[in-house]
């Protein structure tokens, strides 16, 4: 990744500065229409945070595997069929969550870490990586991916960057009024507890594996914090037992209950883990996302949504389209919006767009204490 000058740095101060007094308006050329988000309609938007870094896995990974020896990517088509330019490492037909939130926030679409350099650092940058989980043994069986801690040393050293350029306390103030979006613990499970050829599940039951997951979490979330975060914003995990993955496990192609149980705890710890933080780390301001009930929404009310199927992907083969995931040049389903899996493991870019808006200005059932725009609009 390159370098970041002073010249460039000081214009993202003197961005900060502007939109504070003078609530500039920046075109936003990568807006997406009600759907569809990779069109790319040119929007006139309020900038409201200065950037977004994002930590995360392949839900919110827009590239950074691309180059790594794994087999976790999604550089290739049919992936991207709906994004302007694309396939680019997203798994995802169009726009991941983060897109979405990102262009409500008055954003362009930030970066991967691999590719982002100059300039393009100026609205912050993506971290995720397919494959990635809490723990550093997650995913291996991918081979190559960036684990969660892994993200975070590629903060540090972009912020080394930045701070050698612009001095500690000016950086400082510009990352308070920044959003930090973190989705991390899905393949905790299901790439490492759920296998058969990992010991965790020989060594922990569900409460057990979830309190260890999020001791680690609280520790990562803090040098987060100690690096400068202070507006964060963490997803849970979604109805895990319903991803068409799972359902072709089941003899019957319906809802794992066993799965979508065992994940119950972490959300439980995560929330309360939000309240510590929020109320021992000062200036910490935690929000979480509840993806399992936004999309326990999606599926019961589906129809109400524009959605027709919801037990198989868009992509992939065998049973529920979900025994092998998405591939290359494979023709996907012609009506995407009209179904809630794009592949074996990811939702569709309606999905995305759906969940970001909810988690952008949802009530506090959907986000809590606060959503993405109060959080966004939260002095310092």
């Amino acid at each position: 990744m390159a370098k970041l000058g002073s010249s460039a740095f000081s214009v993202l101060l003197s961005m900060v500065f502007l939109e504070i007094v003078s609530g500039q308006q920046v075109i936003n050329p990568f807006l997406p229409p009600q759907q569809g988000g990779g069109s790319g309609v040119a929007v006139s938007r309020k900038e409201m945070v200065p950037a977004m870094f994002i930590f995360g896995d392949s839900l919110i990974d827009n590239g950074n595997n691309n180059n790594l020896a794994s087999f976790a990517k999604a550089n290739y088509y049919p992936y991207g069929i709906d994004f302007n330019g694309g396939p680019t490492g997203r798994f995802s037909n169009g726009y991941t969550m983060v897109d979405e939130i990102a262009q409500l926030l008055g954003l362009p679409l930030i970066p991967a870490y691999s590719e982002a350099s100059g300039e393009q650092l100026l609205h912050g940058v993506n971290y995720a990586s397919a494959a990635a989980g809490i723990l550093d043994i997650t995913g291996r069986n991918f081979v190559g991916r960036i684990p969660f801690d892994e993200q975070i040393n590629n903060f540090q050293t972009t912020l080394d960057q930045i701070t050698d350029n612009l001095g500690a306390n000016d950086v400082a103030s510009a990352l308070s009024k920044c959003i930090f979006f973190v989705g991390m613990g899905s393949n905790d499970y299901l790439n490492n507890y759920l296998m058969p050829n990992y010991p965790t599940r020989n060594q922990f039951n569900g409460p057990q594996y979830a309190d260890l997951l999020v001791q680690k979490y609280t520790q990562q979330l803090t040098k987060l914090y100690n690096l400068g975060a202070r507006k964060v914003v963490l997803a849970g995990l979604g109805i895990m037992g319903c991803i068409p993955s799972i359902l072709a496990q089941s003899p019957t192609g319906s809802c794992s209950e066993e799965v979508n149980q065992l994940v119950q705890p972490f959300n439980a710890n995560v929330k309360t883990m939000i309240n510590n933080l929020n109320t021992n780390l000062p200036g910490a301001r935690f929000t979480y996302i509840d993806v399992a009930r936004m999309f326990q929404d999606i599926l019961t009310n589906h129809r109400a949504y524009g959605f027709s199927v919801i037990n198989r992907g868009c992509c992939g083969i065998g049973r529920n389209r979900g025994q092998v995931t998405c591939l290359p040049m494979q023709t996907p389903c012609p009506n995407r919006d009209q179904y809630v899996f794009w592949d074996a493991f990811h939702p569709t870019e309606a999905v995305n767009i759906l969940m970001g808006r909810k988690a952008f200005n949802g009530d506090s059932t959907l986000v809590y204490p606060l959503n993405i725009e109060q959080l966004a609009n939260l002095e310092n």
